[in-house]
């Protein structure tokens, strides 16, 4: 697929999981999300924002319950409110026009997509879920069963290292998944219908966007700094230190 047919992202909500049989009789765990319909709320160019993107509005609301630029923010279009917006980029922008619809129809079977949304919570965790480290033995007196084990030194360096592995907050975190394929599209029910299964629960909010667009907003994404990788100091390698 060229850049030119490369189609933008869309928003939907996740029904839940269920089970479909192949022709072959296989049987496949997949996930319904109901896609859209959503609406061009904002159409951005290269000459005017600076990039090529279109803002989408999904699940209409009533204005008292946004607050007032984004009551604004509709009302100068002429549109009605929508609970969730999203931008998407694209190539170009020209085609789009404000108070557009796109469906699920931009979708068809075959199709692999990418699918982003937040990941269930699962509160405060400790290292064997979180991590999934081993744990200790599970004898009597063991003393060490399910908890951290050691993560410092004594005397040198004398402290804990940055990026260790340890008990925290699990999940409820934005998640990517990649390479799904669409198993079927309801155009009637606006339903699709992905092997496998996305981030979050059932009715979470995720955007879908086709393998093709997920590559071309990466490659449009500005360059992350890179990390700095903490030096490791070898005990006894400076000149002034004696055993």
């Amino acid at each position: 697929m060229s850049e030119k047919e490369i189609k933008p992202g869309l928003i939907g909500r996740k029904i839940g999981m269920t089970q479909v049989f192949t022709e072959a009789g296989e049987r496949k765990g997949v996930t319904v999300i109901e896609v859209g319909p959503c609406v061009v709320t904002q159409v951005k160019t290269q000459n005017k924002e600076g990039y090529n993107a279109i803002q989408l509005g999904f699940e209409e609301t009533e204005f008292r319950r946004v607050n007032r630029p984004t009551r604004g923010h509709f009302e100068k279009k002429k549109l009605k409110p929508y609970r969730n917006l999203k931008e998407f980029r694209v190539l170009n922008a020209d085609p789009f026009k404000v108070g557009q619809q796109l469906k699920v129809s931009a979708f068809e079977v075959g199709d692999f997509v990418d699918v982003t949304g937040v990941s269930k919570g699962k509160g405060f965790q400790g290292v064997i879920k979180r991590h999934n480290k081993s744990g200790g033995p599970a004898s009597h007196g063991s003393h060490f069963h399910r908890s951290t084990g050691s993560i410092g030194q004594t005397t040198w360096p004398g402290r804990v290292f940055k990026l260790m592995k340890l008990p925290g907050h699990m999940g409820a975190e934005q998640v990517t998944t990649r390479n799904l394929k669409v198993v079927q599209v309801d155009l009637e029910n606006n339903y699709l219908v992905l092997e496998g299964a996305v981030p979050g629960g059932k009715n979470a909010l995720v955007s879908i966007k086709t393998r093709e667009a997920a590559e071309f907003e990466k490659r449009l994404a500005p360059a992350e700094p890179e990390k700095k990788e903490e030096k490791k100091e070898e005990e006894g390698k400076s000149s002034g230190e004696t055993a």
